[in-house]
């Protein structure tokens, strides 16, 4: 499995009530570490084309250590499928799960056109799992619009 960890401590400009980080700041987070592995992948630049199934668990708050691992899950012929996962807690301490959802980057070539990209194909019961898992929040998402 392909797989991107970032590690970094949680900072806000602009904390919420209660000193929270605010969702969107969370969900940059969760883009930069999808383009990561993504563009590992794809050897080159990668745009977000779908993001769903987004569940926040938790808050994050400001001196928290944070842990983003996005997943290569599946490839089609230009995009790539991927599972992202935050977690968040003190430094040291146990990491809890704050947010888990499903995305598809595309791979771009230098005018800004899809691209192929190299096959994945999970070998792993894991990974086979998990392909089916993201498959279908990406399915169940595009049959809710």
């Amino acid at each position: 499995m392909h797989t991107i960890t970032l590690r970094f401590l949680a900072h806000s400009h602009s904390p919420r009530a209660g000193g929270r980080v605010p969702g969107g700041k969370v969900l940059d987070w969760v883009d930069e570490a999808g383009a990561a592995c993504a563009g590992a992948w794809a050897h080159g630049d990668c745009v977000v084309a779908f993001l769903g199934n987004v569940h926040f668990l938790r808050p994050v708050h400001p001196g928290e250590l944070v842990e983003v691992r996005a997943h290569l899950a599946f490839t089609g012929e230009t995009s790539m499928g991927l599972a992202i996962e935050v977690y968040t807690g003190a430094v040291g301490a146990e990491l809890h799960a704050v947010l888990h959802c499903a995305a598809v980057y595309v791979a771009l070539d230098p005018d800004g056109a899809p691209r192929a990209v190299d096959r994945f194909s999970p070998e792993t019961p894991g990974d086979m799992a998990l392909a089916q898992r993201v498959q279908a929040q990406i399915a169940a998402a595009q049959a809710a619009q």
